[in-house]
């Protein structure tokens, strides 16, 4: 990810930050504000490539703005959600008009609309998805306060596994154990944003203020599941949501965490424990950022295709030092990376001569991979 945009003025209140003594608006980018209730003086103002993001204005103000040289570019219309965004999701956004029998969520809205446009979007569409992308990247980077070398201020700490882990299951509670010591610690834990194991270490993370009897008071309230048909996972549960609500209503009060989830897996919904939720149209953007932006650790609970093309991804920037960084791959599962299949061997042997050799950790213990995680921190690359 790229240095964030200081030029970028997301909000009315950075505006009049920005422009209390000088009024320069060189080369700014003016990102979705309404300045509808306002009384500016435009031409008190140098808008010499001044760019204007979905913005509202008084009657004849864009014709004013357009004709001094500045861009306006409109808002989209007849879609769901804002290209525009000046922050991150929370999940009171995305669930607003869920209901568990009648689903008219934000969330689901909005991947109904890109199902309809995933395979062969309109110009306009397309741009807007991007656009939205990006806006997301930008939120994203002025939470994370990247410095000129490309170390994050938030010392940002990985989770990766199954999306069909039960709850209440050994590495759901394992993974969830992890998180909360990683949480504990002063680290900033991220996720994929689905359910299973990424649940879990936004819940673990999100319950870092609070006891481990309090977690599994947690665990087990998630897991009192109602289902339709048998062997269904978790997330088809009926009351899946409801149970999730039910513990935030319980512990009000959680550690901050982030989620990146995806409307391409939009059928899986995304959990509710994570604070902060930058979700993405593109899945290779979101992978992607999802494994750079965790510098100081990334722990592999269980998971199939998916958590393997993880793992080989970060593999792949450990080897090649393309994030500026090596960071720590820790292997939460014993059985699974050594027994079940060879993948710790064969991250371990494609390692060798490497200087993320030392940063690789097999463990079946929440507590020796969050140790080893501050034992190691991330190696810059030279």
């Amino acid at each position: 990810m790229k240095q964030p945009n200081f030029n970028l003025i997301p909000s009315i209140k950075a505006f009049t930050k920005v422009t209390a003594k000088n009024k320069d608006l060189t080369n700014k980018v003016i990102q979705d504000i309404n300045f509808c209730p306002h009384h500016i003086e435009w031409g008190q103002y140098n808008l010499e490539n001044t760019s204007f993001l979905g913005c509202q204005f008084k009657r004849d103000e864009a014709f004013e703005l357009i004709s001094r040289g500045a861009f306006v570019y409109p808002k989209f219309k007849n879609i769901p959600y804002n290209p525009y965004r000046a922050g991150l999701y929370n999940w009171q956004e995305l669930m607003e008009g869920y209901h568990p029998q009648n689903d008219q969520s934000t969330d689901l809205k909005i991947y109904k609309h890109f199902v309809q446009h995933k395979y062969n979007p309109s110009v306009s569409e397309a741009l807007a998805q991007r656009l939205h992308d990006h806006c997301i990247d930008d939120a994203l980077r002025r939470i994370l306060k990247y410095n000129e070398d490309g170390m994050t201020e938030k010392k940002v700490v990985g989770f990766m596994g199954g999306h069909s882990t039960p709850r209440n299951s050994f590495f759901y509670n394992e993974t969830a154990r992890a998180a909360k010591l990683a949480a504990q610690k002063g680290y900033f834990v991220v996720t994929g944003g689905g359910p299973g194991i990424m649940e879990a270490a936004n819940l673990g993370a999100y319950m870092a203020n609070y006891s481990e009897e309090q977690l599994m008071d947690a665990i087990e309230m998630l897991a009192d599941l109602t289902f339709t048909e048998p062997n269904q996972p978790d997330y088809l549960a009926v009351n899946y949501m409801v149970q999730a609500t039910n513990v935030l209503e319980k512990y009000p009060d959680g550690t901050e965490n982030l989620a990146i989830p995806t409307w391409f897996y939009g059928h899986e919904p995304s959990n509710l424990f994570a604070t902060f939720i930058a979700k993405y149209f593109s899945n290779s953007i979101r992978e992607d950022t999802l494994l750079t932006i965790s510098l100081f650790g990334l722990v592999y609970a269980p998971g199939s295709a998916g958590t393997t093309q993880e793992i080989f991804q970060e593999a792949a920037q450990n080897h090649y030092g393309t994030s500026g960084y090596y960071s720590p791959m820790i292997f939460l599962s014993k059985k699974r990376y050594v027994e079940d299949t060879s993948i710790y061997s064969v991250v371990h042997q494609l390692a060798q001569g490497r200087a993320y050799k030392d940063l690789l950790f097999l463990t079946d213990s929440a507590e020796l991979a969050i140790d080893f995680i501050v034992a190691n921190p991330p190696k810059k690359v030279q």
